[in-house]
């Protein structure tokens, strides 16, 4: 049994983390009762019907099951419309479908929150020569850095006010940055900011790891397009692929035209037979979410309590995304820690980790992913690019008692390991 090989000093210590977090946890509990709310309010308003199940297959014409999916997900995400698709195979994907549906040769765009999530550079054309990047299509790049973990405001209303870029992106989460991930406040303080000065830019928000955190969504707050993967929040564990893009109707169709061709759009599709599983995907998210971010928050607690330094965010520190870091310091810890949680996994868990080439990053990765779904992020994982100062990135879990066992055995592993001297 898992709870006999756990060191005993950490079971006691886990017990503590119960008592000290008891506040933190119920805010999470009402956040989740919140979100369920919402969820199941748009569930009822589409009045989703066991028909809407069934497989579309070919064409994937007349498919009101994944019409209803569409608009319950614009519902949550406080949008006019969406495209929900496991055409769609990943967060980057819908990231770049979007932008390449939304920007032509010479129209600029600024990521307002600095340098793009390493996968993403090489789609804007930062790094490689990809003939397919937005660069080779002749779009312009510029970025504006966060100063002190918040938007430089004053810098921003002064390149808009000259009204010639169409599209500003915001990334809410750090991604592989010391950076703190972006709340809905900041990002609605911005977004008005910008709405003062520039009616017509597109504002798009990369959505990953950071759906129903809070008890808004950027679509609530002014956002004309949200992007995200089904591998992470809104999926719920349950979605084995896809992801969505929500936001103005106008700009849904655009993309809708850039996925399928133009006089198509969202009305071909075929839905794989997912349907089930994405309409009970985001049922089960906000439940997901809340059990995700109450495992990171155990996780944080024991680490800071164990002597770990530079845990983001602290176990007391508000919570704006899924994603847990710890600073390891060199390679053979990143390596140690990641076996460990790889080593604790339900799934693979007699699998080692060890450094490799990862496709669309710049540099070798370690990744403990022992999911149900392959690259699943919300599912208990923990990933890292091989460089100083080592940050191990933790996210996801589904269960938070599987969380807390999954945490606890990790951590008895690493310790034995340390003591062993391997």
């Amino acid at each position: 049994m898992i709870i006999q090989q756990i060191d005993p000093n950490l079971l006691e210590l886990g017990k503590q983390a119960e008592i000290d977090c008891k506040e933190i946890y119920a805010q999470m509990d009402e956040i989740c009762l919140k979100n369920s709310d919402r969820v199941l309010s748009a569930f009822i308003e589409n009045q989703v019907s066991y028909t809407d199940f069934a497989e579309m297959n070919g064409y994937g014409e007349f498919d009101e099951g994944r019409n209803k999916l569409e608009r319950i997900f614009a519902n949550v995400l406080g949008c006019e419309d969406s495209l929900v698709r496991p055409q769609i195979m990943s967060g980057t994907n819908a990231l770049y479908l979007t932008f390449s549906a939304l920007l032509k040769h010479g129209e600029t765009m600024i990521s307002l929150s600095g340098k793009p999530y390493d996968s993403l550079q090489e789609m804007v054309g930062l790094i490689g020569d990809s003939t397919q990047s937005l660069k080779a299509y002749g779009v312009k790049y510029e970025q504006i850095d966060l100063v002190n973990n918040t938007f430089d405001e004053e810098k921003i209303v002064h390149r808009l006010q000259k009204k010639d870029v169409k599209l500003v992106e915001i990334q809410r989460s750090r991604g592989y940055s010391s950076r703190h991930s972006l709340s809905i406040d900041q990002m609605a303080h911005v977004i008005q900011a910008i709405r003062r000065v520039n009616q017509d830019v597109i504002i798009m928000i990369d959505n990953c790891y950071g759906e129903l955190v809070e008890t808004l969504e950027p679509g609530h707050i002014g956002a004309d397009v949200v992007v995200g993967s089904l591998m992470k929040n809104l999926g719920g564990g349950v979605a084995s692929s896809g992801g969505y893009i929500a936001g103005r109707k106008d700009l849904i169709q655009m993309v809708a035209d850039r996925l399928t061709a133009p006089g198509i759009g969202k009305n071909l599709g075929a839905n794989f037979n997912q349907n089930n599983a994405f309409f009970k995907g985001i049922f089960m998210a906000p439940t997901a979410v809340r059990n995700a971010l109450k495992t990171q928050v155990f996780a944080a607690y024991m680490l800071e309590k164990l002597g770990y330094t530079n845990v983001s965010p602290t176990w007391q520190e508000k919570r704006t995304d899924i994603i847990q870091t710890v600073e390891l310091g060199s390679v053979d810890d990143l390596v140690q820690f990641t076996q460990g949680i790889q080593s604790a996994s339900p799934i693979d868990s007699y699998v080692r980790i060890m450094p490799a080439p990862m496709a669309g990053y710049p540099f070798d990765e370690v990744m403990a992913s022992g999911s149900f779904t392959n690259g699943s992020t919300i599912e208990l994982s923990a990933d890292a690019p091989v460089v100083p100062p080592y940050t191990l990135y933790m996210q996801g879990g589904l269960s938070f008692e599987y969380g807390k066992l999954s945490i606890l055995l990790a951590l008895t592993n690493i310790q034995k390991t340390k003591s062993s001297g391997n």
